[in-house]
């Protein structure tokens, strides 16, 4: 059998890419991380600013049908109720696509990783940050932390990923960036990260241990000392695994060195220590730090010394002192009326959702008495919240919390709003406002430093990665990585009652 061999000369000067630009059919900005995939499984994924550069040349001048998938958007379905759009590729040309949105926050675009407005700059366009493709040779990172310290805005991440090898660097990264009121960009643009790195540009370990394990951060505080200098401190976790604890201590920030130190081993078994996303509240004239992980059901008074003894934190329960929960005796404080009490008490266990479960089942607690007992407002389902968020917030007048659900309809990727007259609480009515399906998107930070009109917009983010949410693939560029989002507070779908 014989073969012809056909020459074309049609491709033979660079293809000019075709341009797909994906937007919000409500605000009609672009769309990070859509999947656009050909009837031949070939799969591309928006960038920040919601654009593919497709440059398949067996695809240009031809009609293409991409299905279209977002988590928490959605594209009408056809007759066979496959959603997707037939485009026209050409070379050079573009396409606007609008995508509902069913989600109540808005995706706005990935803060870490490779790429991230990649699609952008094949398409010669602008970008609205500075480092639009690879910044410090960060690949991936898990898990943020910010805080603002003597005027800057400091991140902290987990184990971040490089381009080099498949192991990357596991004692904490680290970047600053000016606030917006400093210069910094608009929380809706974007956020120039400014790392620290090491001699060959990678980020560089910010919580370095000698001893083997992970190092995480978590709890991260500012205060000052008694000569009034600011100080930053943080509880430091030297891990085995991903479940497995070596240690804990606290660590804190060196100015010279930038990086945090090790000031003090605590015992691995202590639970009443820092932890989660601390936010200050004023009591009676005295700042204190609450500790959301996610029930801020913890505090300390926002001083250098105090932060740093352990007998100082207070839990608010309903135990009598000199009771534990998983002591068979404990017993619930009451008053001569009959009703609980519950107040801040020093020398005491956590009051979490498992130690209320514990009363409860002892019936020390009725299901009705309990604090912890957050609902859907729309089934009355119950609602098991793991990380997340708490902050006053002005347009509300309340404190609001952004939490994760525990096993919702995906594993980890289900975030929901809540709101209280207190910090600690109750919380008792959430609303979903961002879903993922066969996706986790996990431990998510509300930025108040990005609060804009009187607190009506709030901006916050999470980690988007795979784990033990079941995904089949794994999605390229954004996995492993955060991505902001925005709610506005005035949605009439916000409503709790």
């Amino acid at each position: 059998m014989m073969f012809a061999l056909v020459a074309s000369s049609a491709f033979a000067e660079p293809i000019k890419p075709f341009a797909i630009e994906v937007v919000d059919d409500q605000t009609g900005r672009g769309i990070p991380l859509v999947e656009f995939k050909t009837v031949n499984q070939l799969q591309f994924y928006t960038d920040s600013a919601g654009l593919i550069a497709f440059n398949e040349p067996g695809f240009m001048g031809r009609e293409t049908w991409f299905t279209i998938f977002s988590h928490g958007y959605e594209v009408a379905a056809d007759g066979f109720g496959i959603r997707g759009k037939r485009i026209l590729i050409t070379p050079g040309g573009s396409a606007t696509i609008k995508l509902k949105r069913k989600n109540i926050a808005q995706r706005l675009y990935r803060v870490t990783g490779e790429g991230i407005y990649r699609d952008t700059v094949l398409l010669d366009r602008k970008a609205p940050i500075d480092q639009p493709v690879l910044n410090a040779r960060v690949l991936g990172q898990d898990s943020i932390l910010t805080i603002i310290y003597k005027g800057k805005l400091y991140w902290f991440w987990g184990d971040t990923n490089r381009e080099s090898y498949p192991l990357g660097q596991f004692h904490m990264s680290g970047a600053t960036s000016l606030l917006p009121k400093d210069g910094g960009l608009d929380p809706s643009v974007g956020v120039n990260l400014n790392y620290f790195v090491d001699k060959e540009g990678f980020s560089r370990g910010m919580a370095p241990m000698k001893e083997s394990g992970p190092v995480w951060l978590d709890g991260i505080m500012v205060v000052k000392d008694d000569a009034g200098q600011e100080k930053m401190l943080a509880r430091y976790s030297r891990m085995k695994s991903l479940g497995e604890r070596l240690e804990q201590g606290l660590m804190i920030y060196n100015d010279e060195k930038e990086m945090f130190e090790k000031s003090a081993q605590i015992s691995n078994d202590a639970t009443v220590v820092p932890q989660g996303q601390p936010f200050v509240v004023k009591v009676e004239g005295v700042d204190y730090y609450y500790f959301a992980f996610p029930y801020p059901l913890l505090r300390v008074k926002a001083d250098f010394k105090s932060a740093q003894d352990l007998s100082q934190y207070e839990v608010f329960t309903c135990l009598k002192p000199g009771t534990g929960t998983s002591d068979r005796k404990a017993e619930v404080e009451r008053d001569d009326a009959g009703k609980m009490i519950w107040a801040w008490k020093r020398g005491m266990p956590l009051m979490d959702e498992k130690a209320q479960k514990a009363l409860t089942q002892s019936k020390q607690l009725t299901p009705d008495q309990a604090w912890i007992n957050l609902r859907d407002v729309e089934s009355g389902k119950a609602i098991t919240a793991h990380g997340g968020t708490v902050h006053y917030n002005a347009y509300r007048k309340k404190y609001i919390a952004i939490w994760l659900e525990l096993y919702g309809t995906s594993a980890l990727g289900e975030v929901w709003f809540t709101e209280a007259d207190e910090p600690q609480g109750p919380y008792r009515k959430a609303r979903k406002i961002v879903t993922h399906e066969k996706y986790s998107f996990y431990n998510p930070r509300h930025h108040p430093m990005f609060d804009q009109d009187g607190g009506r917009l709030i901006y916050f983010e999470g980690t988007y990665a795979d784990l033990i949410s079941g995904a089949k693939q794994l999605t390229p560029r954004y996995d492993y990585n955060q991505i902001m989002y925005r709610l506005d507070l005035a949605d009439e779908r916000l409503k709790l009652e």
